[in-house]
């Protein structure tokens, strides 16, 4: 997908509309959820304002990751209208707008993996705004953890220290609303009923 996103990103330069269509097919649900944790119902203007300048500013781009680049620009798009807004930043996070969230698969795997339930989309409001947002970007829009820090302004480990707690977080907090998924084996063994030998160690 990274060379595909690249080959279209070139060609949208030259001025392709077919490539600068798939940039925004490929791109527009992740930005859109992303958007929709950051500022709620107001992420469709805000998504709207964010490809107005992906749009103007494409020529200028040089390289790099792409994806990290039009996230930093929705970021600071959010950001500004919240500023407009005088309010501070949430994360509504509705089922609808992420419903399809992909995994972390480096970090807390079953947290990643049961971010799309209606629990843990409840759940991830609660986490700290650090650890919400680098799990928004680890998670929804899928850059690794050097791209994420670039965007927040952060070192690459800090973000990636930030999505593995959050998802900890998630983990824990979903095992405590269901205490019988994945429930850890006994750490004693059973006691032998009357009559019946102990059984032997291994």
């Amino acid at each position: 997908m990274t060379s595909e996103l690249n080959e279209a990103v070139v060609a949208a330069q030259a001025g392709d509309e077919d490539a600068f269509r798939f940039l925004y097919r490929t791109l527009q649900p992740g930005l859109l959820r992303y958007l929709t944790a950051l500022v709620g119902a107001d992420a469709e203007d805000v998504a709207s304002e964010t490809w107005l300048q992906i749009s103007r500013d494409l020529p200028t781009f040089t390289g790099g990751e792409f994806r990290a680049w039009t996230v930093t620009i929705a970021r600071n798009r959010a950001m500004d209208h919240l500023r407009r807004q005088r309010r501070r930043p949430s994360l509504p996070v509705p089922v609808q707008a992420l419903a399809d969230l992909a995994g972390d698969a480096d970090t807390a795997e079953r947290a990643g993996e049961t971010l799309g339930t209606e629990a843990a989309l409840a759940l991830i409001a609660t986490l700290p705004p650090r650890e919400a947002e680098a799990v928004l970007l680890r998670a929804v829009i899928g850059l690794d953890a050097e791209s994420a820090g670039r965007v927040l302004g952060r070192r690459a480990g800090a973000v990636r220290t930030a999505a593995h707690r959050g998802l900890r977080r998630l983990a824990t907090l979903l095992q405590r609303q269901d205490p019988t998924s994945e429930a850890a084996p006994s750490a004693t063994p059973p006691r032998p009923r009357p009559g019946q030998p102990a059984p032997r160690a291994p």
